[in-house]
């Protein structure tokens, strides 16, 4: 595209990351996308640094990736990025400006603010894991049972009736005078003459404020004339139709931040202010105070923009000035009474300063509210002394405090607060995570969850379950349909009954949005198989599925974490190499290369021995009989010895004790309620009949072994009802009838309810390709609809026969199985 690029640097000049001007390499239209998505949120301030474009197989596709630091932020840019590119391609106008500044009012009105921020960075630096849940300050800490929430500089802990003795300024004011902590004196007033009545009750200058405001918002200070109260009164009405008058306490306005039972940071607060220079008014003054790129709107900045409202310009007044005033060099002119950072006021950190008393004097307010988190004001004239020598007094108790000041004080260094309210959340040592097992493969991966669930159950835990058939907290059943994905594991997680997590991770889900998860105790990966899913979403290798499924794997906790992988799978035993903790193998024959190494090392190894399951390693050997696991149906069904033994090692990673595992694996009953559509097993006059999901070549192959290990009097005949997948490769689908076609004497086909994408009749057409050298059947029927083609294979059933129905509708086909055996 000839002058595209020299077009595209003229309207975004900062666009480096294309290399210089001129150069040879060969870029992409796609690439040139990422750079501008990447750029453009870079131009605007967030922190980002990763993207990748990456082609597929198919001619003029990308795949392109681009960090963000906020979706909605993201999503954006790469709606400019595209704006960007289309103006570049017709030579027309772009406002770089308008788009960064589109870009930077989005980011921050959905970044955390700076209080919410500080709690979230200690919380990741101590590897507590946390999810955003509302678009505001809303957050929850770890996982399942031993998650926390905080809002704010709220948290979970925070007391609703703490809350509200702390928003009615009277009733704190009571109980702190009752605690013997000192308060000024006032009282509540109905009116703008109450008011004036009050003051003089009083005696000398007062402070008129909302009885239940917050910020600073209607407060004012220092008023000695009754046009200053009738005016305050009627700002503070404004905000709560509750005001309160109180004397007035003359001295500096502190800032106490405590946190449980400990004072953490204290500030100086000053109010707004602007000092004269003899050429400026003090609206520029203003401009020129608000210029600098701490100060923002709302509480997203260090410090808060000065405003030029009725009660700045009412203060101006007071004093004799207006906006465009030109103050004399060196005058100080106040805006505000009032030393809020959130109208525009500045902080001096003076924590290293509190004196012992006067940090006891704050915390016993705190407590006398029932605050776990508090800000606590006083009006004093220094904090050296102890509060009650210096005649000063704790004027207001805030519930969730901001914590701005405190961070990025104007003057003076900033506390580590968001750690403090950590460490007060959550002991030393706790990161507030459960015990999690992610489990992935091609074949066995729900059977293998439940497995592994069911020995948690055992153990006394409380699991959290995702398969591709639901959601189970408990054993119960609280979400339907495939729910192998990461918006089901952050559900489970999210769960406040939850105290260990099995997760089965599917492929899809992993390519759309990764994991759920940010790490893993245990990864477990059961097999790597021909047919799953190849050719979707460009994963078209046996290679680009295991990088895939090697996620959970490169992703278990550093050190302490253990990859579960199946030794016989070359694919899957690669996978140790990208495990950043140790590694337990399993496979059923002791001697496989990697077995034998393993062993001879010591090393953690679960294998078959005879009619055992055998955990060799570190010392240890255990036997676990094939009988005391009735899903293996005593040895016979060898891809179920394969998921026993996977959750074998799975439990035994997790620390949990060997009866606790007999119990677990032996009270498994695979079944059509625990395990729907897992080699559900039922005897149908005389006949067997197992209904399965199988639904790739690898599946269908491991049932024919299973179905062969089955006990089965001689004549007896074997039938199949089949479908096949419509988003599968031709190939995949044609392979499944190949292979059931030289172990099944009748075969009746039946099309699935959802073709995914084929046309009429498609999928049934290559399911008889795979037939015709069958060598075996000798019977192949046709039949539309599941239910229909299950009775039809079940009309013809003798005694001794056996029956494997390939499930596509899982509850409903068994519902309708259950119904036509309990009619026998």
């Amino acid at each position: 595209m000839p002058g595209f690029e020299i077009r595209l640097r003229e309207r975004f000049p900062e666009l480096a990351m294309l290399g210089p001007a001129g150069h040879d390499e060969a870029v992409s239209m796609a690439q040139v996308l990422e750079f501008a998505t990447l750029g453009l949120q870079a131009q605007a301030g967030c922190p980002v640094t990763f993207s990748r474009t990456a082609q597929t197989l198919e001619t003029g596709i990308y795949q392109v990736v681009v960090e963000y630091s906020e979706e909605a932020v993201g999503r954006l840019a790469l709606e400019i990025a595209q704006d960007l590119c289309k103006a570049a391609v017709e030579d027309a106008s772009f406002d770089l400006a308008q788009a960064l500044d589109r870009l930077r009012e989005l980011d921050e009105d959905v970044r955390l603010g700076p209080s919410t921020g500080a709690i979230v960075y200690a919380a990741v630096a101590r590897n507590i894991p946390y999810r955003r849940l509302t678009e505001g300050s809303m957050v929850q800490f770890g996982w399942g049972s031993r998650q926390r929430r905080i809002q704010a500089a709220e948290t979970d802990r925070t007391s609703a009736v703490a809350e509200s003795i702390a928003q009615d300024k009277e009733l704190s004011k009571i109980l702190l005078h009752a605690a013997g902590v000192p308060v000024p004196t006032g009282r509540p007033v109905l009116s703008a003459e109450d008011a004036w009545a009050a003051a003089c009750e009083i005696g000398g200058a007062v402070v008129v404020k909302p009885q239940d405001g917050n910020q600073g918002k209607g407060v004012a200070v220092n008023l000695s004339s009754r046009e200053q109260i009738e005016a305050a009164y009627a700002i503070a009405y404004e905000v709560s139709d509750e005001v309160l008058v109180e004397r007035y306490l003359p001295g500096h306005d502190y800032r106490l931040l405590v946190i449980g039972d400990k004072l953490i940071a204290a500030a100086r607060r000053d109010p707004p202010l602007v000092i004269g220079d003899g050429v400026h008014s003090i609206r520029q003054l203003v401009e020129r105070v608000n210029s600098d790129p701490r100060r923002g709107e709302g509480h997203a900045t260090s410090l808060t923009r000065i405003r030029l409202d009725e009660v700045a310009l009412a203060r101006l007044t007071s004093a004799g000035l207006t906006p465009e005033t030109v103050p004399a060099r060196g005058r100080r002119v106040v805006l505000r009474n009032n030393a809020n950072l959130s109208t525009g006021g500045t902080a001096t950190d003076v924590t290293d300063d509190v004196h012992p008393e006067f940090a006891a004097q704050a915390i016993a307010a705190a407590q006398t509210i029932g605050l776990d988190i508090a800000g606590v004001d006083v009006v004093c004239d220094g904090v050296l002394r102890p509060l009650e020598a210096q005649g000063g007094g704790i004027v207001e108790i805030n519930a969730a405090p901001g914590l701005r000041m405190h961070l990025q004080p104007s003057f003076g260094k900033g506390r580590a607060v968001g750690e403090a309210i950590i460490a007060n959340m959550f002991v030393a040592g706790d990161d507030a995570r459960i015990p999690l097992v992610a489990v992935a493969g091609t074949n066995g991966k729900t059977t293998t969850v439940r497995l592994i669930a069911s020995i948690l159950g055992q153990h006394g835990l409380r699991v959290g379950m995702t398969t591709t058939d639901g959601v189970y907290v408990e054993g119960r059943r609280i979400d339907t349909g495939d729910c192998s994905g990461p918006k089901s594991a952050k559900n489970v997680l999210l769960h406040p009954d939850v105290d260990a997590a099995v997760l089965e991770t599917a492929r899809g889900g992993v390519l759309r949005e990764g994991l759920g998860f940010d790490r893993c105790d245990v990864a477990v990966v059961t097999n790597i198989g021909l047919g799953d899913h190849l050719g979707l979403s460009y994963i078209s290798t046996v290679e680009d599925l295991s990088v895939v499924k090697r996620v959970i794997v490169q992703n278990v906790r550093p050190g302490t974490g253990v990859a579960v992988l199946n030794a016989a799978d070359p694919m899957v035993a690669r996978m140790a190499d990208s495990c950043p903790g140790s590694v337990t193998f399993f496979a059923c024959d002791r001697n496989h290369p990697v077995m034998a190494m393993r062993r001879a090392q010591r090393k953690r190894v679960v294998y078959r021995d005879g009619d055992s399951i055998v955990a060799s390693g570190g010392g240890v050997e255990h036997r676990i009989a094939l009988a005391e696991i009735p899903v293996t149906q005593n040895g016979a069904i060898g891809f179920q010895v394969e998921n026993a033994m996977a959750a074998t090692a799975a439990a035994w990673a997790l620390g949990i004790d060997w009866p606790t595992i007999h119990r677990g694996l032996g009270s498994f009953i695979n079944d059509a309620r625990t395990a729907p559509g897992r080699f559900n097993l039922f005897s149908y006059r005389g006949a067997t009949l197992i209904a399965d999901y199988g639904h790739n070549p690898d599946a269908i192959q491991a049932l024919v072994e299973a179905i062969d290990n089955l006990p089965s009097p001689p004549g007896s005949k074997r039938s199949v009802v089949i479908s096949g997948a419509g988003d599968r490769r031709d190939e995949d689908i044609r392979q499944q009838t190949e292979i059931l076609g030289d172990a099944f004497d009748r075969v009746v086909l039946y099309q699935d309810q959802c073709q995914r994408g084929r046309a009429d009749g498609e999928v049934l057409a290559l399911l008889h390709e795979g037939l015709k050298n069958a060598r075996r059947t000798s019977e192949v029927r046709e039949i539309r609809g599941e239910f229909i083609a299950i009775d039809s294979a079940l009309a013809e059933l003798q005694a001794g026969d056996t029956c494997l129905v390939l499930i596509d509708q899982i509850e409903e086909a068994l519902e309708h199985i259950t119904k036509r055996v309990a009619e026998g």
